[in-house]
């Protein structure tokens, strides 16, 4: 029994090491997914290691009946903000993103929020409205569109995705941001070829 007992966790070792390609490797030209080499909180992916991120969306937190998208924002570099009102660093960090929204936006980008794990939609449109935010948000109170994020940590919150053109992932940030974060990317980003 005992060895028979070895014997699958030495076989469970071998297919868990099978499936990797190197040190924090991703399998290039599929759909992201989630790495955070060696633990970083900023994180930023060369052109040629950018990889597509799955559509996310879901309904617009603040129009009932509307659905919101990555996908509405053709051609242009769109950064993703994971928020939710319990989130206290979130208070904190919105007037940065709302300053970062109105700098991004004449550059040719987008800023969208995805409002994670507020069960109540009324508490989650009130954290907007006295804020006076007005970049749209996507409302997942289940979570079920983060999940499309493969690998993507789901206690980190606040944290900030940004999408290339393509809608590649070209950077995560696992911390709050300042508007001086995003808007010299975002820039950088518009130009590029």
């Amino acid at each position: 029994m005992k060895q028979r007992a070895i014997g699958v966790l030495l076989a469970a070792a071998l297919v868990v090491a099978g499936c990797s390609t190197g040190k924090d490797a991703v399998e290039q030209g599929g759909t992201f997914t989630f790495v955070s080499p060696g633990g970083q909180v900023d994180i930023t992916y060369p052109i040629d290691q950018r990889q597509k991120a799955p559509t996310l969306a879901g309904d617009d937190l603040m129009h009932e009946g509307k659905q919101l998208s990555i996908e509405d924002f053709p051609g242009k570099p769109v950064v993703i903000n994971l928020w939710g009102q319990w989130c206290g660093p979130c208070r904190s960090e919105s007037p940065e993103l709302e300053k970062a929204s109105k700098e991004i936006q004449p550059l040719g980008g987008a800023l969208i929020g995805l409002d994670v794990r507020d069960p109540a939609r009324e508490v989650a449109q009130d954290f907007v409205r006295d804020r006076a935010l007005t970049y749209p948000s996507i409302w997942d109170p289940s979570g079920r569109v983060l999940l499309r994020l493969s690998g993507y940590p789901r206690n980190i919150i606040p944290s900030t995705i940004v999408l290339d053109k393509q809608h590649r992932v070209a950077a995560v940030f696992l911390r709050t941001v300042l508007s001086s974060d995003l808007t010299p990317l975002v820039r950088k980003l518009v130009d590029e070829k």
